[in-house]
């Protein structure tokens, strides 16, 4: 028989049950903590039951995509699929606290005209080299701001400069206003440039680095693929 003396680390087997006895106990230190997944099974039919909903109901256009959610998370509440403190302790307040800081990034670049300043410079260079070329500087210019501000709030900034544009040239608008729908969607680049990218970024522990390095190839590639394609499908 071994004799435990100060100091000495023990590795115990026990059953589920008695990880809370072990963990109040005067007697042990527990050195690391136990991660225990509760699993509800009796709850796994009403959480596929509100998952669906909340995608029903947004799918068909009866609530935005964020009042279903809002709604469907107090129905996983109500049901007893997670406790209220649970879901207290799943919300990234981080994560809240830099999309405040982003939407706030994007009313100042609206407020002071630095955007416009950009964009208008960036016209006003390019417009000479063609239709093309325009093509290509608005996709590239909404997607270079779209990695700092909504995607929403770049695509209302830069489509009446995109109107003026063509109708200063005298081409069809289409073609750029494509330019900027799809560069407002090329949100790749940075963590916090769409929401789904700071979810992301905080839950997978992944670093500024990581989306630049997958990002700036796939906006590029995309980049390429507008240029030659919005003029084939809406020509000018």
């Amino acid at each position: 028989m071994a004799r435990l003396r100060r100091g000495d680390v023990l590795m115990v087997e026990c059953r589920r049950d008695r990880i809370d006895a072990i963990r109040t106990s005067p007697d042990f230190v527990l050195v690391s903590e136990v991660e225990i997944s509760t699993v509800r099974k009796r709850k796994m039919v009403p959480a596929l039951i509100i998952v669906g909903a909340v995608v029903a109901v947004a799918a068909a256009g009866l609530l935005p995509i964020t009042a279903s959610a809002i709604v469907g998370a107090v129905a996983m509440v109500l049901a007893g699929c997670i406790r209220l403190g649970e879901a207290y302790e799943a919300v990234e307040w981080s994560v809240i606290v830099l999309l405040a800081g982003v939407l706030t990034l994007g009313v100042a670049m609206e407020k002071t005209g630095a955007a416009r300043l950009i964009a208008g410079g960036m016209v006003s260079t390019v417009g000479e080299w063609g239709p093309v070329a325009l093509v290509a500087a608005f996709f590239l210019l909404t997607a270079a701001l779209t990695q700092a501000m909504s995607n929403n709030a770049t695509a209302a900034l830069l489509t009446p400069i995109a109107i003026v544009t063509a109708g200063a040239m005298g081409i069809e608008v289409r073609p750029l206003l494509m330019a900027v729908a799809f560069g407002a969607s090329a949100a790749f680049m940075t963590p916090v440039s769409y929401q789904t990218n700071v979810l992301v970024h905080s839950a997978g522990k992944y670093r500024f680095a990581d989306f630049m390095r997958v990002g700036t190839p796939l906006t590029i590639i995309c980049w390429i693929l507008a240029t030659l394609l919005i003029p084939v499908f809406w020509p000018f």
